[in-house]
């Protein structure tokens, strides 16, 4: 069925030899999780284990994992004033003269760290208060090289022109996400199907999978965090911040409208043999998308097959040759916490890494499903323990399901654009529930009492608005 969105819904590292730091009042040793890495620590101690010297560089599961977590409970813009702060005091780079040689050791890493924190969370830096502190602190190496100051250059380049292209609002995050209710269904002279648009099975299932990867392409991994943040109990009585996950918010609601589009494309038609080809052209899409890698359509449109208004149509399902979609279902099939689809999308993840083919490197969760899963993380994990130090075991885990995520999304769609079908699943009207109950009755009678009594409700609704 299609999803709201609600905090229930939402939502490999590798080695570490960090600086020797003497720790805080309290804090004790833990068995690391890495090679230097603590199970927890103080936030302070976390933030130190981030900053780059002239004979350490941090790992970058580790950079990914504190970057990911650290919005919990430390803005962004704080944390990169900490950071820059850290790195003039250890390094003296407020003194008159530098030690050009350590500087030189230093420099790289700083502008490692710098690239890697802008590359991977941009939205960090849309203030420009944030990169002031990048110039600040580049341009007191820059004496010692000017190849630093070369470096930021071409680092705030890419920075902007990845902002850019986030701050973009294509037609698929404009689409038509609301629901038009028909009154009646609509004159065949004015209602376009989208059998008409694209009658072939696998260049839908691509065309939903360039729309698929397009929408995923601006879900930052900072939005899956930022979907659970309320209050750091440490923190004051405000919110650690209060921006939005707009793309999150926007991809669900891609799915709850590809729902009630497949739903609608079933109940529009007059006649139950029409009726039948468009579901046994929704199951092949669906196969095709199983195929493909594609979870996300595919649940889709199972979840609009099982729709109410759709499932009650017996006569119509008659007509249809199901053996393929109750193979679908299984496929699945919620049960064991949707074992049977975790094992296939294992395998997609597989086929992933050993690909020899961008056709092959497709891999699209279920998405309501991952966050939930993530969501179940966050609720299952306190963010601290009682001595107030950060769960960082928690955010290793967290940054494992997020950083696997990322890697999908990042996949370049192979397959070419048709403006024409993708405008249509973007901008078609689709009926709300209320328009799909009356296409259906309209369709195939009401067979009980409740359907009656529901059938001449909804009529009287509208005859009381005309």
């Amino acid at each position: 069925m299609p999803q709201t969105l609600s905090t229930s819904d939402m939502v490999t590292p590798g080695s570490l030899s960090p600086p020797p730091t003497e720790p805080t009042d309290g804090e004790q040793a833990r068995q690391p999780l890495l090679d230097g890495a603590p199970s927890s620590a103080s936030l302070d101690t976390l933030i130190q284990q981030l900053v780059p010297t002239a004979d350490y560089y941090p790992e970058k599961a580790y950079i990914f994992t504190f970057l990911l977590s650290s919005r919990l409970f430390i803005e962004p813009r704080e944390l990169l004033a900490r950071v820059c702060h850290l790195c003039i005091e250890q390094q003296q780079l407020d003194k008159p003269v530098l030690d050009k040689a350590r500087v030189r050791k230093f420099g790289p890493k700083l502008l490692q760290l710098l690239a890697e924190w802008t590359e991977t969370f941009p939205r960090d830096f849309q203030e420009e208060s944030t990169i002031g502190h990048l110039k600040d602190v580049v341009g007191r190496i820059a004496p010692c090289d000017e190849a630093y100051r070369k470096r930021m250059h071409q680092l705030l380049q890419a920075l902007h022109q990845k902002l850019a292209a986030l701050g973009q609002r294509p037609e698929s995050l404009l689409g038509a996400d609301k629901p038009i209710s028909y009154r009646t269904k609509p004159p065949a002279s004015i209602h376009r199907e989208l059998l008409d648009i694209c009658s072939d099975p696998y260049t839908l299932a691509q065309q939903l999978t360039h729309v698929e990867l397009e929408r995923l392409q601006h879900i930052g991994p900072e939005e899956f965090v930022q979907a659970f943040v309320n209050k750091d109990p440490l923190a004051s009585t405000k919110p650690c911040f209060t921006e939005k996950t707009n793309n999150l918010e926007a991809y669900v609601k891609w799915f709850n409208r590809l729902c009630y589009l497949v739903a609608t494309e079933i109940c529009m038609p007059a006649k139950k043999k029409q009726r039948a080809q468009v579901i046994e052209f929704f199951i092949d899409v669906a196969r095709e998308c199983f195929n493909i890698g594609n979870f996300n359509s595919l649940m889709a449109i199972i979840s609009g097959m099982n729709m109410s208004p759709v499932s009650r149509l017996k006569k119509t399902w008659a007509k249809v040759k199901t053996a393929k979609f109750f193979i679908l279902e299984h496929q699945m099939d919620p049960t064991g916490n949707f074992c049977n689809y975790r094992t296939a999308l294992r395998g997609a993840a597989h086929r992933s890494l050993t690909a020899h083919s961008s056709r092959e490197k497709i891999v699209i969760p279920f998405f309501s499903l991952l966050i939930k899963d993530i969501y179940f993380l966050n609720e299952g994990c306190a963010n601290r323990l009682p001595n107030g130090h950060v769960n960082f075991e928690k955010f290793l885990e967290l940054a494992k399901q997020v950083g696997e995520f990322i890697t999908w999304k990042q996949v370049e769609c192979p397959f070419e654009q048709d403006r024409s079908i993708t405008h249509y699943l973007h901008t078609a009207p689709i009926f709300s529930e209320d328009g799909l109950y009356l296409a259906s009755y309209e369709s195939e009678s009401p067979e009980n009492q409740t359907e009656k009594e529901r059938w001449k409700s909804l009529r009287s609704s509208i005859l009381g608005k005309t």
